[in-house]
Parts: C-alpha cells; structure tokens; sequence
C-alpha cells in the first residue's frame, strides 16, 4: 500500500542502511556468543537514543503569595488575573528605568537653575551696576593690566 508521499533521506541514512545491510549479511558468519552481545548492544542503544520530545516552552511567571514572591512556570497560571499581574510585572523594569530618568532630569534641572541663580545674585550684589558689563569701555578697562589703573590714580 502507497500513501503517495515520497520520502528522501539523507546521505547519513543512506550510509547507514548499507553498514546495517552488510553487517547484517557477515551476522551469520559470527559465533553464536558474539551475535548474542551484538544483539544486546543494539537493544540496549535503541533503548538510549534519544527521542524527540515534544515540549512547549513556557514564560516563567512571578507569583505573589502572602507577601513573598516566587518564580514558576507558565504552565502554573491558572487564572486571567495572574496573567495580567504576570504582564504587568514584565513592565517594572521599563517604568523604573523612565522614572529614574525622569528624577534624573529634575535634578539635573534644579542645577542648573540654583547655578543661574548664584550668578544672579552675585551679579545684583556686586559695587558694580549690571549695566557696567556690558559697557564697551568697562570691557576695555578690564583688558588693561591692573598695575596700569594704580598709576592713573
């Protein structure tokens, strides 16, 4: 009976069946104490090759249980509402990030502003009027070395 489908195999197959053929053909040959440990060396490597395992991978989920936390596996969720715990958990990281960016901006910002506002203060407290700095002539007196203003006097 053909189901229709034609099946290729690899070139390790193919080697592999003619291995299996000729040592099947020189099995006769051997003595009867060598075939049996043959047999059971082949029974006893089918019964270790691995088989492909159908597995289905699972998100590892964080629990909350009287104030302890615990990890497990997707396969633990059982409910809709620990689904949704279970995303909004996935986001923490990503909203304690922005809101330490966030206290990093302010901060930088309130830095700025006492600094303008030292400069501010000494401007409005100095002998000088504001006016005085951005004067042309008060720009080149203050370029002319100070020994030279003691001898104007």
């Amino acid at each position: 009976m053909t189901t229709g489908f034609k099946t290729t195999f690899s070139p390790q197959d193919v080697f592999a069946r003619r291995v299996v053929h000729k040592l099947d053909a020189s099995l006769e040959d051997l003595p009867h104490h060598v075939s049996e440990r043959l047999r059971v060396a082949r029974l006893r490597a089918l019964g270790l090759q691995k088989r492909p395992v159908e597995q289905t991978a699972q998100a590892p989920s964080i629990q909350v249980q009287n104030g302890v936390a615990t990890m497990g596996s997707g396969a633990d969720l059982g409910s809709g509402r620990s689904q949704l715990w279970e995303k909004l958990v996935s986001f923490l990281p990503l909203m304690v990030l922005l809101l330490g960016l966030m206290v990093i901006y302010e901060f930088q910002n309130d830095l700025r502003a006492r600094e303008l506002a030292d400069v501010d203060q000494a401007l409005l407290l100095d002998d000088l009027p504001p006016d005085a700095y951005t004067d042309p002539g008060f720009l080149k007196f203050l370029s002319v070395p100070s020994d030279q203003h003691e001898g104007a006097q």
